[in-house]
């Protein structure tokens, strides 16, 4: 019996812990917000996936509940805004969000002519595949994805839990 109070009284605290979403963490809050502004959706309902792959990765962002298709229309076009955007070189999306230059965007920048960028829908939202045959570009978009898991405090693979 005193296992099972332990239990819960230990449940309770991590869920109050967590209740805010992250919030207490000012800067994250500020990036969740700006992100917020910038991509249309509620960040703390909606993941990200930033995952590297070995001719580049992919930016994957989900709505969590998938009834909300308005958000998920949103998020499907937030991603195709992207998509033109980062084909073109220009990375000022990032930089709002995360109120500086995004490391491995100038690199990306540069090499825009030998990096594609694809925008696909998903069940719940839609991913940006990003892909190379250059070495270095592919390492500026593992450097972008990291820096990207790090500050969204996200995942590396859909099969990952969020840090």
């Amino acid at each position: 019996m005193q296992q099972r109070v332990m239990l819960c009284v230990c449940l309770v605290a991590m869920a109050c812990g967590r209740a805010d979403g992250g919030k207490r963490d000012s800067a994250f809050a500020s990036v969740q917000q700006r992100g917020e502004t910038v991509m249309g959706v509620d960040q703390y309902t909606s993941q990200h996936v930033f995952e590297d792959l070995a001719d580049g990765g992919r930016i994957v962002l989900n709505r969590d509940d998938a009834a909300d298709t308005a958000a998920i229309r949103t998020i499907r076009a937030h991603m195709r805004v992207i998509e033109s955007a980062f084909r073109r070189g220009d990375f000022s999306l990032p930089g709002i969000v995360h109120a500086r230059e995004v490391p491995g965007t100038r690199i990306m920048a540069d090499n825009r002519t030998v990096i594609t960028y694809t925008a696909v829908d998903r069940p719940r939202g839609a991913e940006v595949r990003i892909a190379s045959g250059d070495a270095g570009a592919v390492a500026a978009v593992h450097q972008f994805l990291a820096f990207q898991r790090t500050d969204h405090k996200a995942a590396g693979h859909e099969a990952h839990p969020t840090p």
